[in-house]
């Protein structure tokens, strides 16, 4: 089981998307997701979004939030758990990301980009401002087939 996380760095009405289009062999190669990664060893999720948003930014957060817990199933991947984070302060100079290109984008333009159908059910989580959640996300491929909110049913 793999640990991972995606932060959503916000600035007023934006937040800071990376489009994933520099790796050949990438599962989210052309969608727009937040920045984050894999836990290392000995991480907890506030270190690797920390080491995380800085590899991929340059920059160094100073509040964040840790807002939900989401398990992806896959018929293509080993289960994952993904630590959900808001930042709305950093410090540093943003850098070139070696994974896509890092762009701010206004949260209402958000849904009309390519991501995972999974995203948008998270983003409308983050974005109603509601309490720490569970959310489970189950795939075949790339169609979402199913979503559970705190153990409940979604429809999808």
């Amino acid at each position: 089981m793999l640990n991972s996380t995606l932060c959503y760095l916000e600035r007023g009405d934006e937040y800071l998307m990376l489009h994933r289009v520099k790796k050949k062999n990438d599962l989210n190669r052309d969608k727009w997701i937040g920045v984050g990664g894999k836990c290392e060893e000995g991480e907890s999720p506030e270190d690797c979004v920390l080491r995380e948003t800085r590899e991929e930014t340059g920059l160094t957060l100073t509040d964040f939030r840790y807002r939900g817990l989401v398990t992806f199933v896959s018929d293509q991947a080993p289960t994952e758990y993904m630590h959900l984070f808001t930042a709305s302060a950093w410090t540093g100079t943003p850098i070139p990301c070696g994974e896509g290109e890092l762009a701010w984008i206004k949260k209402a333009a958000l849904r009309s980009l390519p991501m995972w159908a999974g995203d948008r059910i998270f983003l409308d989580l983050l974005e109603a401002g509601g309490p720490f959640f569970s959310l489970k996300l189950q795939y075949q491929g790339e169609k979402l087939a199913g979503a559970w909110l705190d153990g409940r049913p979604l429809t999808v």
